[in-house]
């Protein structure tokens, strides 16, 4: 019987998925979202920091900026773990990461600051990791299917 008459159930598509070396692509994509979780944490920590100790313009507005970032970075982080694992349901949160930051890339190039290398560095990491994400070899990795291919 060939693969594709073989029936598979969502336990043994989950088991060949971890069958094998960890594809280079997969581990690519869990070490882009793990660096901008960090630099998120890092970016919080950091306006949390200011906005507590400093002379901010809204002492109120820094620190709740810092939280929010440091909140945000459980998304990436929680995705390069569960990508690191080959979970399934970690390339969701990761496509959303990179989807946000495409965003929050461009206003920091259109900026007149320091922010322009920082912005370009984040969207070439954020069109990279999508490129790695949607890769077949990642989603096989993963166990995800793709549509048609569900039981019937």
């Amino acid at each position: 019987m060939s693969s594709e008459q073989t029936p598979t159930t969502p336990a043994s598509a989950a088991a060949d998925a971890e069958e094998g070396p960890r594809p280079g692509r997969l581990t690519a994509a869990a070490a882009l979202a793990a660096v901008e979780g960090l630099a998120l944490v890092v970016g919080g920590a950091w306006m949390l920091v200011e906005g507590l100790t400093g002379h901010p313009d809204d002492r109120t507005s820094a620190v709740t900026g810092g939280v929010t970032l440091i909140v945000l970075a459980l998304l990436p982080l929680l995705a390069a773990r569960g990508l690191i694992g080959r979970k399934g349901w970690s390339r969701g949160p990761a496509v959303i990461t990179q989807i946000m930051a495409l965003p929050v890339a461009y206003n920091m190039v259109r900026a007149d600051s320091l922010a322009v290398p920082a912005g370009i560095v984040l969207g070439v990491m954020a069109v990279t990791a999508l490129v790695l994400l949607v890769n077949p070899t990642t989603t096989q990795a993963l166990g995800i299917r793709g549509p048609g291919s569900a039981e019937k």
